[in-house]
């Protein structure tokens, strides 16, 4: 595998112009995964990405929109054998959402369970205010010497950054994270093996515009000044990191 900058998180489908965007990450040769919000999105996001080199779409159901849209858990089983990715899904207990709380653990369970028995997954999830039920919910549902699972824009504690490496889990880290002291000292307890970055686009911002994948060279040396190595090396060393996780699930 080149050295390509690599994208694990965002969501293309939501940018104005869809195509256009997957386009551009191609001409940049960025490794993307674009993750979709609803299962009703999966059939265009397969279309659009089924013959791109560096692209690769994500069938997922967003905790945040599971209070409306949890009957969608049926396409979602119905899809689920159509890709390899899985995301966004997890739980998101912050004050908006937490009335469905409940019914996106049961939601989570389901999409965990679904993926052991499946085999062969790459989930990326989501786990605002939640670290440590998101954790419990793998370890009980989901083995990750069969698949594998990289927290998005993770929140929690430098103790459940600790457990979750020795689960086996990766992190996704963007630019926006890193730019309070709180984001800072997490990156820090990050193994170096462990670590992937993201942008999230649309929902994050470069020089008043929205992100694209092949921002994601701003991050990497974000993280490079943070950690004190070459931008060159930290670049190399995520690459690595993308190509385990591929040849290990």
């Amino acid at each position: 595998m080149p050295s390509n900058y690599v994208d694990l998180h965002c969501h293309l489908d939501l940018y104005e112009d869809f195509v256009s965007a997957v386009l551009e990450a191609e001409r940049s040769q960025v490794f993307t995964l674009t993750v979709t919000t609803t299962p009703k999105a999966w059939p265009r996001n397969r279309e659009v990405t089924e013959s791109t080199r560096y692209v690769r779409a994500a069938l997922g159901l967003h905790p945040q929109l599971v209070h409306e849209r949890a009957d969608e858990i049926t396409l979602w089983d119905q899809y689920l054998s159509e890709t390899r990715y899985v995301g966004e899904v997890g739980i998101d207990a912050g004050p908006r959402h937490y009335r469905s709380l409940d019914l996106q653990k049961e939601v989570f369970e389901h999409v965990l369970q679904r993926c052991e028995s499946a085999g062969n997954k790459i989930l990326t999830v989501h786990s605002v205010r939640s670290a440590k039920t998101v954790l419990d919910l793998i370890e009980r549902n989901f083995s990750l010497a069969q698949g594998r699972v990289i927290l998005h824009w993770f929140s929690g504690s430098k103790s459940e950054v600790q457990r979750a490496s020795e689960m086996g889990c990766y992190f996704s880290v963007n630019a926006e994270m890193l730019r309070n002291e709180r984001g800072q000292q997490l990156l820090s307890s990050i193994p170096d093996e462990r670590l992937l970055t993201e942008t999230d686009g649309p929902f994050t911002r470069l020089n008043e515009r929205i992100a694209q994948p092949s921002d994601v060279r701003h991050t990497v040396e974000l993280i490079a000044d943070l950690r004190r190595v070459g931008a060159e090396n930290t670049k190399l060393s995520i690459a690595r990191n993308l190509k385990k996780l591929l040849e290990t699930s």
